[in-house]
């Protein structure tokens, strides 16, 4: 993600809108999602994205803030390997952001609720 396109998403904003089929027949002009809604192709897509175990994950960067993806690992109980694949799939729908600090990766939660709209 290029840094105008990180500047666009809300900072810690704890709510997301999420929308499953964004895109509809018939509709006269292309949709345009508000800034913090999340696309999702399919009920199923969203289902992997915010699975329980993924909002435990998110409450819990949210909560304890850690500073380190080994820091995490020892907080969820979950390997490295996992939680960084994890992670960035939620980066990349913007739920959470990974910055480097030194050698560590430092993840922070972006969202923690969320509200799903049927297109």
């Amino acid at each position: 993600m290029t840094e105008p396109e990180r500047d666009f998403i809300p900072r810690l904003t704890d709510a997301r809108r999420c929308i499953i089929g964004g895109e509809r027949e018939g509709r006269s002009s292309p949709f345009q999602p508000q800034p913090g809604t999340i696309i999702f192709a399919s009920l199923c897509s969203l289902a992997a994205v915010l699975s329980d175990e993924n909002r435990q994950l998110l409450r819990l960067l949210h909560q304890r803030e850690p500073q380190s993806l080994t820091e995490l690992s020892e907080l969820s109980g979950r390997k490295v390997p996992s939680l960084s694949r994890t992670l960035k799939m939620m980066e990349s729908y913007g739920l959470v952001e990974l910055r480097r600090k030194g050698i560590a990766v430092v993840p922070s939660a972006l969202a923690t609720r969320f509200t799903v709209v049927l297109e």
